[in-house]
């Protein structure tokens, strides 16, 4: 599409002239330009400059109307005339100065007109009065201005005044010169539009060539005018007409009429599939491309010109695929549903660029294999001159012609037939094809890969690499060849991978790669290409360096490779040749193409083996080569290196040479290594370890002649994949072993089992770890059958859950270390420490790893230690200890023997502490926060100002083990001094030895006095020490009876705020039958404010009650009221008393004591009590339940 020249490729704009009054142009043409549609101006400084583009016509140069003779069917620059040269609207600029002037400035205003109206009359073009103020006091009469209109032959809305000093008045009359201007134009190209029109509706032409070009003109205008309809109407129409032509080709020479013909086509084709884009019509658009492809199909031409006939279709396919690519209809209005008509409907991909640029390139394909035969036929006649560099393009679109010079003059001479065919192909011989054809190939290539259509997208890219192979570009080609044998390997096509694998067989050559050709050369033996393939259905173009697929090209292939690896050459490279200076090695792995080649199997007939114990092991080689191969030797590595071995093929002596390079090691003999096609070759022998652990076959090397070998990677049978490409093949399937058990269970590997140890080890603990303690693990070491040498051991906590000892991100409230178990230390016989150990001796000491050296032992010694290990939080964990010695105590690098023990512990919460706070013993406070109708979950507990709380601590027991609590205080951290001294706390007293028992409580009791009025006030946290108590002795020695466990409880911020009034009760701790006793409600007002109280007393069934049952009181500021009671016992026993309610009125609170505080026990007589002596009589600490 860049070929085309700019003005076909983009819409007409209208274009105007402006004469006159040049300091305005710029001014003018800037707002024409930015209007919609814009409009193109020529600025032309007077009027001796527009006979430049307005010429006058003479009688001699004007065409009649029934001419019957065209030397053309389109002027090559009428479009770009009219775009460029031949204004539709002239502008007269003319001074308010000279308009209003004296006569003479007058007159030659007139005069003016005058000829310029001579030079626009026969052209039709339109004329705007544009009077110019160069003052704002400028005035124009009314005759003046009717004069001047009447001379200038304009309506009075096509005499317009532009005054560029006023803002205001420049921005209107911009306006209006840009609605004259549109006006204008389109009258002009509309009646431009009509008189061509007239033409064709009286058929006042004889020749078709005048049809086509008149109807091209009308279509042309009315693109001018942006009226898209009837452009595609007669761009249609002249379509339609150039078709007849096709039958009269009398005027010129057929060939260069014919590409006239077709490419006055191109361009109509070119406009209407454009028109019908831009509308939105995709599919209409579609339809009309192949119309248009199918009209011209066959209208090749001669033999020797046929590669035009090509070109040309190519240019098409191109074209219409960047019109595709750039319509935005194209991209968004995909049909869902194939359209088109019953004899060839349309397919999803015709409605794609990526089709019709991989059609463009075959297209140029052929024009390329035509060029080179017409160059062939030229070159042999000699005809091929230096004279066509004096061709160039005619004055009508597709025609030729020859420039001569005459004198001065330059004159057009017709070209002959052959004439133009000389230039035709001397144009051809200067273009590389092959480099577009591989832009398009890689145009179509994106655009199918955009589409995730990746086979569509591998076949242009199989395209692009054949023209660089025949480019002689073999790096890309054989890079793009790669990626594609990838993909038909994943589909499983045969036939286009052995084309592939043919063409990368030639780059690698013409590169000298030798072991990928070999590679590719095996893969290619290697495919399942049968005898059914041998008849000869195509040519030998039809298929690549390859040949064609077929069995006897496989073997071809086969005896080609081998010979290269015995030390032959290919035919005209001895260099290229495997031999001493250049051996050759390929790794056959589990995803290779080679598998085919060799494919090689192991399996252990035992998959648990003793030590030093002989197991059988079967080596099954399997190959689909077409011809058998003979292996020299084979190499089985294990990995153990001892157990390596070769196998060496008795018919054939392996020589002197091998044998010393392979002294030393393991040897066995096979009656043949012959491999025939599908068929397995079994191989059975002993293996023996002396090494514990895995043992397993990693591959097997394969000899062939004296420098080539294939290093397999050796499969196990019951997972051994098939061969993909053989794996729907119809051929015969064999096991790799002969017992079919073996084949669906057998493994590449086996585990060896360890010797039985002959020393103990032990490792201990009694009951589980508690959190915070040291928790001691002995580890007993016995030399019971043989000495010890170079002792290790190796201790391993690890998560029984799997989430690991470490987590960073989580709080740690039990310590400041960010392991949950660590291991502290490693404590040595008699209690020597890491640092007491000798220079010999090796102790490494992680968090969950240890490492400590063992000393040697003799037969029936014995040696111990104890791990220490802390719990930071409760977590289950497997302890792992590993012994490993020598049984050599001279060589310290001998081999190992390990013996490992596993212990899982659990780590468990020895003690969990809990609060809560509680009021004195029948004394309220009230606490106006504890009042509010609003609950906050998060909201903090409120304390009294100057009045006692009572803390009750509750320590359970949550171990399996019984507990000694050494002592429970409050503590305030050292930053918190200043605010301790805010509170006053009581209860800080030890505990003594006080035993708990697994599942009981322990409960202590504090008190605290707030001293100042805080919103959040810090009371610090509950410190418990404690230890297990180790009964009457502590015969395990697992724990360190000395060491206390500290265990702290974080008591939470409080609210601290004055109580307004306090409520208490007082009464006999009992009472008697029948007696009279006192029984006081006191109430204390701690504010600055008078306080209304009101009581009520409820009567009691055990009880009479003397005293006011409802009243109210007033009770002064810091002050108190007493309500006092007689009350008498009716019957014995715990009894409630009267209940007595309270409601501040100003607080709107209501106060009732609590069950207990209204309850007493009655006495049926006086009782009598005997006092101890409390200093001979010592309490004693108890377990409280």
């Amino acid at each position: 599409m860049e070929e085309y020249p700019e003005e076909l490729r983009t819409p007409p704009v209208s274009l105007v002239a402006l004469v006159g009054c040049t300091e305005q142009h710029a001014l003018i043409s800037t707002h024409l330009n930015s209007e919609q549609p814009p409009i193109n101006t020529l600025a032309l400084p007077d009027l001796s400059k527009i006979s430049l583009f307005l010429p006058a016509k003479s009688n001699n140069n004007q065409q009649p109307a029934d001419s019957s003779s065209s030397n053309g069917i389109l002027k090559r620059d009428w479009l770009q005339k009219h775009r460029t040269k031949t204004p539709a609207v002239v502008a007269a600029l003319f001074s308010s100065l000279h308009v209003a002037g004296d006569p003479a400035q007058w007159l030659q205003v007139c005069s003016d007109l005058d000829q310029l109206k001579a030079l626009i009359r026969s052209r039709n073009t339109k004329l705007l009065v544009i009077i110019v103020h160069s003052s704002s006091k400028d005035e124009i009469s009314e005759d003046r201005l009717l004069a001047l209109r009447k001379r200038a032959e304009v309506d009075a809305k096509y005499l317009l005044f532009f005054n560029p000093d006023d803002p205001f008045e420049l921005k209107q009359s911009l306006s209006r010169l840009g609605t004259a201007f549109a006006e204008l134009a389109m009258v002009y190209y509309r009646d431009e539009g009509r008189r061509i029109k007239t033409r064709i509706e009286k058929k006042a032409f004889n020749s078709v060539d005048l049809h086509v070009r008149y109807c091209f003109k009308v279509a042309v205008y009315a693109e001018f005018r942006r009226d898209w309809v009837e452009a595609l109407k007669f761009y249609e129409d002249a379509y339609h007409a150039l078709r007849e032509t096709v039958a009269t080709l009398t005027r010129l020479p057929g060939i260069q009429r014919m590409v006239e013909i077709k490419t006055v086509a191109e361009q109509l084709h070119f406009k209407i599939s454009t028109l019908l884009l831009h509308g939105g019509k995709l599919t209409e658009a579609v339809k009309w491309f192949h119309q248009h492809y199918a009209s011209y199909r066959r209208l090749v031409g001669s033999p020797e010109n046929i590669f035009l006939h090509w070109e040309w279709v190519s240019r098409q396919f191109l074209v219409f695929a960047e019109l595709l690519e750039t319509s935005s209809a194209a991209i968004q209005n995909i049909p869902s549903l194939a359209l088109g008509t019953a004899e060839r409907p349309l397919t999803e991909w015709e409605f794609r660029p990526a089709y019709y640029y991989q059609s463009a390139a075959r297209y140029l394909k052929e024009k390329r294999g035509t060029l080179e035969l017409a160059l062939s036929i030229f070159e042999t006649w000699n005809e091929i001159d230096n004279s066509v560099e004096s061709v160039v393009p005619s004055i009508y679109v597709g025609q030729f012609a020859r420039l001569l010079e005459q004198g001065d003059d330059l004159a057009m001479q017709p070209l002959t037939d052959e004439e133009y065919t000389c230039y035709a192909i001397s144009e051809g011989k200067r273009f590389q094809d092959s480099f577009e054809i591989i832009a398009l190939l890689k145009k179509s290539y994106e655009s199918y890969g955009n589409l995730k259509v990746p086979r569509m997208a591998s076949l242009c890219a199989f395209q692009i690499a054949r023209e660089y192979f025949s480019l002689d570009d073999f790096s890309n080609a054989k890079q793009t060849f790669d990626g594609l044998a990838n993909l038909y390997r994943q589909e499983g096509w045969v036939t286009v991978l052995w084309e592939v694998l043919g063409y990368l067989r030639g780059c690698s050559r013409k590169l000298g790669e030798l072991k990928n050709f070999i590679e590719y050369s095996l893969e290619m033996a290697a495919l399942p290409v049968l005898s059914g393939v041998d008849t000869q259905h195509f040519t030998a173009k039809e298929h690549g360096p390859g040949g064609l697929a077929s069995l006897s090209q496989r073997e071809m292939i086969h005896k080609e490779v081998f010979g290269l690896v015995i030390g032959s050459s290919i035919k005209d490279d001895n260099d290229f040749k495997v031999t001493a200076d250049n051996p050759l090695h390929l790794e056959v792995d589990l995803v290779s193409p080679l598998r085919s080649v060799l494919l090689a199997s192991v399996a252990f007939h035992e998959q648990i083996i003793k030590a030093g114990v002989p197991s059988l092991i079967t080596l099954s080689l399997l190959s689909q080569l077409p011809l058998t191969i003979e292996i020299d030797y084979l190499e089985v590595q294990f990995n153990q290196p001892e157990c390596n071995f070769f196998i060496i093929n008795a018919q054939r002596s392996p020589s002197d040479a091998v044998l010393t390079e392979r002294q030393g090691c393991r040897l066995e003999s096979a009656p043949s290594l012959a491999l025939l096609t599908n068929k397995w070759l079994r191989l059975t022998y002993d293996i023996k370890s002396e090494q514990s652990g895995k043992l397993e076959c990693i591959s097997i090397i394969a000899q062939m002649g004296s420098h080539f070998t294939i290093c397999c990677r050796a499969e196990s049978p019951a997972s051994m994949d098939d061969l993909p490409l053989w794996k729907f093949e119809a051929r015969v399937e064999t096991f790799p072993t002969k017992d079919p058990a073996l084949a669906f269970s057998g493994q590449k590997a086996a585990q060896v089992e360890e010797p039985e140890p002959l020393v103990d080890l032990s490792v201990g603990a009694s009951g589980p770890a508690l959190v915070g303690e040291s928790f001691m693990v002995p580890v007993t070491i016995t030399a019971r059958s043989h000495a010890i040498h170079f002792g290790e051991l190796k201790i391993n906590l690890v998560d029984v859950r799997g989430g690991g000892l470490f987590s960073p991100r989580e709080s740690e409230p039990f310590g400041l270390d960010s392991h949950h178990v660590e291991l502290l230390g490693i404590t040595g016989p008699e209690g020597e420490g890491e640092s007491q150990l000798g220079p010999d001796q090796i102790a490494k000491i992680q968090q969950s790893f240890g490492l400590l050296s063992v000393p040697s032992l003799e037969v029936g010694k014995s040696w111990s230690c104890k791990l220490e290990i802390k719990w930071h939080r409760p977590k289950p964990i497997m302890l792992f200890v590993s012994l490993g010695y020598s049984l050599n105590g001279n060589d310290l690098n001998a081999q190992k023997t390990n013996v490992h023990k596993s212990l899982q512990i659990e780590g468990k919460v020895a003690v969990q502490l809990s609060h809560r706070f509680m009021a004195p013993f029948r004394r309220d406070a009230l606490l106006l926060s504890r009042t509010n109708a609003v609950t906050v979950s998060d909201q903090l507990e409120s304390l009294p100002l100057n009045e006692t709380t009572i803390i009750v601590v509750n320590a359970k027991n949550c171990s399996e083990v019984p507990l000694q609590l050494l002592s429970m205080s409050i503590e305030v951290d050292d930053n918190n001094i200043e605010r301790s001294r805010s509170v006053q706390f009581g209860g800080q007293d030890l505990l003594g030895s006080a035993i708990v028992m697994p599942g009981k409580e322990f409960k202590k009791v504090f008190t605290v006095i707030p001293k100042v009025d805080a919103s959040k006030l810090w009371l610090g946290s509950v410190r418990l020490k404690w230890r297990r108590h180790s009964g009457i002795g502590d015969q395990s020695g697992l724990i360190s009876t000395a060491s206390w466990v500290s265990t702290e409880h974080k008591l939470p911020e409080v609210n601290v705020e004055l109580s307004p009034l306090v409520v208490s009760l007082e009464c006999l701790p009992y009472a008697v039958l029948g007696e009279p006793f006192t029984y006081s409600v006191k109430v204390h007002n701690h504010t600055e404010l008078l306080q209304e109280v009101k009581f009520s007393s409820a009567d009691a069934q055990s009880f009479v009650l003397c005293g006011s049952h409802n009243d109210t009181a007033f009770i002064l500021p810091k002050s108190e009221h007493i309500l006092h009671y007689k009350i008498v016992a009716l019957a014995s026993g715990l009894q409630q008393l009267p209940r007595v309610s309270l409601t501040s009125v100003r607080y709107s609170a209501v106060f009732q004591p609590s069950t207990a505080a209204a309850t007493v026990f009655v006495f049926p007589s006086k009782p009598h009590f005997k006092i101890a002596d409390a200093e001979e009589k010592q309490m004693e600490p108890i377990a409280a339940d």
